[in-house]
């Protein structure tokens, strides 16, 4: 019987050494995301992560904390720059107010369509890649989000007609819109658009048909008045302290991950545009061709955001248009 204890305690002894092995050789990282788990933005992250832990067979593994659990959409960048969190993904233009042009892509009007967004992400990358060097961050991929439209209460007919609507911000640039359309800006993240409406904080947004179709917009609004404003971004960002730390195998299988959810991404916001379109249309929502002269009014409001911004990007903003025009 001692014999056969003998040999269970031995057993155990081996199994116990071999545990912890295993456990220092495994990399746990926290992503923070700021949408739920059903937008396409999630989804596609949920993918590189898993694309990242069997390329890596298991050295890294990455636990997605979706729809601002683990951190607030304005405290991820940071959760990331300092340490807090190794990597995370934010809506690009949020921290526009550090950069003008980080909020490139929200520009009114300046990129209305995946071709062009795709030509301006190519200027944008290596100067807000230079601009989070500074921050200790690294970006990793960036995915746009469907062309952005308008949600209202009733029909739009010219720019006029939002006058005095409370309206829904998620950055600095839709803050100056919704001001020069005499609209009252109020911000409000995307979690909490359905109780926002609810209580009267907004009456109008602009937004693309996946936060519409998520947030079930019909419940609210009736009309999306489909203006293509532009195409923002959402990105990953990595720790560079983090991504260092890792095995050059393991930073290889993260780049290569990185690159595939980009690529993906892309092709997901353009199924997405039609397919949660159709959805709000299936809902009973009015999908609104918008007229000649509320086009014009909005394009001209664009164009003076457009110079504003031209003159707080500076030489980087320069470079930027210089590169997208040609």
């Amino acid at each position: 019987m001692k014999r056969v204890f003998g040999c269970i305690a031995a057993s155990i002894a081996i199994m116990l050494a071999a545990s912890p092995a295993v456990t220092a050789d495994t990399i746990n990282w926290d992503m923070p995301t700021p949408y739920p788990d059903k937008t396409f933005h999630t989804v596609n992250i949920a993918q590189f992560a898993e694309d990242v832990e069997e390329a890596t067979g298991g050295r890294l593994k990455i636990t997605i904390h979706s729809a601002g659990s683990l951190f607030k959409h304005p405290e991820i960048k940071n959760a990331v720059r300092g340490g807090q969190v190794p990597i995370g993904e934010f809506f690009l233009s949020l921290i526009s107010n550090e950069n003008a042009v980080f909020g490139a892509d929200s520009q009114p009007f300046l990129a209305t369509n995946y071709e062009e967004a795709m030509k301006l992400w190519k200027a944008q990358k290596p100067i807000v890649t230079a601009l989070l060097e500074q921050q200790n961050l690294m970006p990793l991929f960036s995915v746009p989000w469907p062309p952005q439209g308008l949600y209202t209460k009733k029909p739009i007919a010219y720019a006029g007609d939002l006058s005095g609507i409370k309206f829904r911000a998620y950055n600095a640039t839709l803050e100056k819109f919704a001001d020069a359309v005499g609209a009252a800006p109020t911000q409000v993240e995307v979690p909490d658009i359905p109780q926002a409406f609810a209580t009267g904080r907004v009456e109008a947004m602009i937004t693309s048909p996946s936060t519409g179709a998520n947030s079930k917009a019909w419940d609210f609004v009736d009309y999306f008045t489909d203006i293509q404003a532009w195409v923002p971004k959402n990105i990953v960002v990595v720790n560079r302290k983090a991504f260092a730390a890792l095995p050059d195998e393991v930073q290889e299988a993260v780049l290569a991950a990185a690159a595939a959810a980009e690529e993906r991404g892309w092709q997901m916001s353009r199924e997405e545009t039609a397919a949660k379109i159709a959805i709000l249309e299936d809902n009973g929502m009015v999908i609104a061709t918008p007229s000649d002269q509320l086009m014009a009014e909005l394009k001209e409001i664009g164009a003076g955001m457009l110079e504003e911004w031209k003159e707080d990007a500076g030489e980087h903003g320069a470079t930027l248009l210089n590169t997208f025009a040609n």
